[in-house]
C-alpha cells in the first residue's frame, strides 16, 4: 500500500518571505517577452526610446512630438533600466522592468504603512491583507506589466502613506519623507492623487485628536518644504529650458476636462470591477469601524480615496489607469476590516475566487493544448483564425513554470489554514495563476497579433531612401510611437491646405474602406496591418511625379 502524501499546511498570517514570493510571481511574468502593445505600453516605451535616442530628458516626446500628459519620472527610471540592461534584454523589455520595480516598491511601502498603523496584535496580518488586496485588484492584472507612469505614482503614494504613522513621534523626518513622496508622485503622473492625499492628511490634523499637537505643525512645515523642493524641480527646469512646453503642460495639468458628473459615474462604474475586491471590503471596514472614524488610520485613506475619485472626475477623464493610485489608500482602508469580516462573506469571496480562477485558468490551458495539438479542433481553429499565420512552438521552461503555478495554486487552495486572510490569499494566488498562465503559455500568440513590429518593417521596406518626409493622416499616438520605435518612421501632421508638402502620406484606416485615401495623383505603395486585426489598416501613398 502506497504511503499517503502529506504536505505541511500553510500557516497564516503569511511570513514576509512567502508574501514576497507571491508578489514576485505576480510582477515578473510578462514584463519581458513581448513587444510594446497598444496603447499605454507603446506610448510609455515610445517616450523612453525617444529620450534614449535624442538625449532630451526634460520634454517627453512621442515620435518626436511633445507629449506632456505626464511628468517624466517614470520614463527617467525606465531609461536607466533600458540603458543598464540593454546588453541582456531588448530595450523595451529592459525599460519595462521599471514597472516591476515600482510595483515591488508599492507592495513594500503599503506593507509598512499597514503594519505601522494597525493595532500591534494585528500588525502583520493587516499588512499582509493590504498587500494581497492591492495585488489582487483586477485592474492591475495587465496594467502592472505595462510602461505606465501611474505605477510610479502608486509607489510614491504608498511611500507617503508609510511615512504618515510617524507624524507625531518623529514629525520632522516623517514630514520630509511624506512631502518628498508626494513630490515624487507629482513628478510621476497627475497632481490629483498627491493633492488628494495631502488634503486628506491636512483634514486629518483637524479631525483626529491624535494629531492635535504642536508637533503636527512641525510635520506639516517639513512636508510642505520637501514637497516644494521635489515637486517643483521638473516644472522649474522645464520652464527655464522650454517655456512653450511648460505652458502647454500647465494647461493640460490644471485645465478641467470633460463633464465631471458624467466622468464620476464612469469612474465609479469602472472602479466596480477595477478595484475588486478592495472596494466592498473598504465599505465594510468603514461601516464596522465607524465608531473610530476619527482615527487617522481610517480617516486619511477613506478621505484620500474619495478625493482622488472626485479629483479625477474634474481634472482627469474616465480612464481606468487614473484609478491606479487610488488603489493604495483603498487597500489600506479595506485591510483594516478583514478581521471583522463575517464568516459567510469571507466564504463567499473565497469560493467565488477559487471557482472563477479555476475556470479561467482551465480555459487558458485548454487553448494552449488546442494550439499545440489541434485538439479540440474547434478551439484550435478559433485560435488560428484570430492569429492567421502564427505557428506555435513548444518551450519547456515556460511550460514547466505554468505547471508549477498551477500546482502551487492547488496547494494554497487545499492547504491554507483557516484564517481571516485565507480568502484574500486564495484570491491573490488566483490572480497570480491567471496572469502567469497567460504570460507563460499564450504570450507568443498574443504578441503575434498585438505587435506593430511586422507592420513597421513592411512599411519601412516600401519607403524610398530619398524620401524627404512623410505626412501622417488619422495616425494614432500609439501607432506613431510603435512605428518610430520599430522602424524609425516619423510623420509630420497632414496639412489639408498643402497636401503635397511631403511626397509620402501614411494613412491609418479601416481594412474594408479607404475614406481617407488621398485620391487622384497618388499611388499606393503599401497596404498592411496586424494579423487578424479587423479595425486598423496602414496604407502608404506616394505623390505622382
Amino acid at each position: 500500500m502506497l504511503p499517503r502524501l502529506t504536505l505541511p499546511r500553510l500557516g497564516l498570517a503569511l511570513p514576509s518571505g512567502a508574501l514576497a514570493l507571491v508578489a514576485a510571481l505576480f510582477v515578473l511574468p510578462g514584463l519581458a517577452g513581448h513587444d510594446p502593445w497598444k496603447s499605454h505600453d507603446a506610448i510609455g516605451l515610445g517616450i523612453v526610446h525617444g529620450m534614449a535616442a535624442s538625449g532630451e530628458l526634460l520634454v517627453p516626446r512621442v515620435a518626436g512630438l511633445p507629449w506632456l500628459q505626464d511628468p517624466p519620472l517614470f520614463h527617467w527610471v525606465a531609461l536607466g533600466f533600458g540603458a543598464a540592461l540593454r546588453p541582456l534584454l531588448e530595450f523595451h523589455a529592459a525599460a519595462r522592468l521599471a514597472s516591476g520595480a515600482f510595483m515591488f516598491l508599492a507592495f513594500w511601502m503599503l506593507y509598512a504603512a499597514a503594519r505601522r498603523w494597525a493595532p500591534a496584535e494585528q500588525g502583520r496580518s493587516v499588512a499582509a491583507a493590504a498587500v494581497l488586496l492591492l495585488l489582487g485588484s483586477v485592474g492591475l492584472i495587465v496594467h502592472a506589466h505595462e510602461a505606465l507612469p501611474e505605477l510610479a505614482s502608486l509607489a510614491a503614494i504608498c511611500a507617503a502613506l508609510a511615512a504618515l504613522p510617524y507624524a507625531i513621534r518623529r514629525p520632522v523626518s516623517a514630514g520630509v519623507a511624506f512631502g518628498a513622496a508626494l513630490g515624487l508622485a507629482f513628478l510621476s503622473s497627475s497632481w490629483v492623487a498627491p493633492g488628494a492625499l495631502a488634503a486628506a492628511s491636512l483634514a486629518g490634523a483637524f479631525v483626529s485628536p491624535q494629531w492635535r499637537q504642536r508637533r503636527g505643525a512641525a510635520f506639516l512645515v517639513s512636508a510642505l518644504v520637501a514637497l516644494l523642493l521635489v515637486g517643483l524641480s521638473w516644472p522649474l527646469a522645464l520652464a527655464l529650458d522650454s517655456p512653450h512646453a511648460f505652458l502647454e503642460w500647465w494647461g493640460i495639468a490644471w485645465q478641467p476636462q470633460g463633464e465631471p458628473l458624467s466622468d464620476l459615474r464612469s469612474l465609479v462604474s469602472i472602479g466596480s470591477w477595477f478595484a475588486w475586491p478592495a472596494w466592498p471590503l473598504a465599505l465594510w471596514a468603514a461601516w464596522s469601524l465607524r465608531g473610530a472614524w476619527r482615527e487617522p488610520r481610517l480617516f486619511v485613506p477613506a478621505c484620500a480615496t474619495l478625493l482622488m475619485l472626485g479629483g479625477f472626475s474634474v481634472w482627469g477623464d474616465a480612464r481606468d489607469v487614473n484609478l491606479i493610485p487610488a488603489l493604495a489608500p483603498l487597500a489600506l482602508l479595506a485591510a483594516q476590516g478583514v478581521h471583522g469580516l463575517r464568516r459567510g462573506a469571507a466564504a463567499a469571496l473565497d469560493w467565488f475566487g477559487v471557482l472563477a480562477f479555476a475556470f479561467f485558468a482551465a480555459l487558458i490551458w485548454l487553448g494552449y493544448v488546442a494550439m499545440m495539438t489541434g485538439v479540440p479542433p474547434k478551439i484550435a481553429h478559433n485560435f488560428a483564425k484570430t492569429a492567421p499565420g502564427f505557428v506555435p512552438q513548444f518551450e519547456l521552461l515556460p511550460f514547466l513554470f505554468a505547471l508549477a503555478l498551477a500546482l502551487g495554486w492547488l496547494y494554497v487552495v487545499f492547504y491554507a489554514a483557516a484564517s481571516p486572510l485565507r480568502s484574500l490569499l486564495r484570491w491573490a494566488s488566483g490572480i497570480v495563476l491567471l496572469w502567469g498562465s497567460f504570460a507563460m503559455l499564450l504570450m507568443p500568440w498574443a504578441d503575434y497579433q498585438k505587435s506593430y513590429r511586422p507592420v513597421a518593417l513592411q512599411l519601412r521596406s516600401k519607403i524610398p531612401a530619398d524620401a524627404r518626409c512623410i505626412s501622417g493622416k488619422s495616425l494614432g499616438v500609439t501607432q506613431s510611437a510603435a512605428l518610430d520605435y520599430h522602424a524609425g518612421i516619423r510623420t509630420v501632421p497632414f496639412d489639408a491646405l498643402r497636401p503635397r508638402d511631403c511626397p509620402l502620406m501614411l494613412v491609418q484606416g479601416r481594412p474594408r474602406d479607404e475614406f481617407d485615401a488621398p485620391g487622384a495623383g497618388w499611388s499606393k505603395l503599401a497596404d498592411v496591418g496586424r494579423p487578424g486585426d479587423r479595425s486598423e489598416r496602414y496604407r502608404l501613398y506616394a505623390a505622382d511625379k
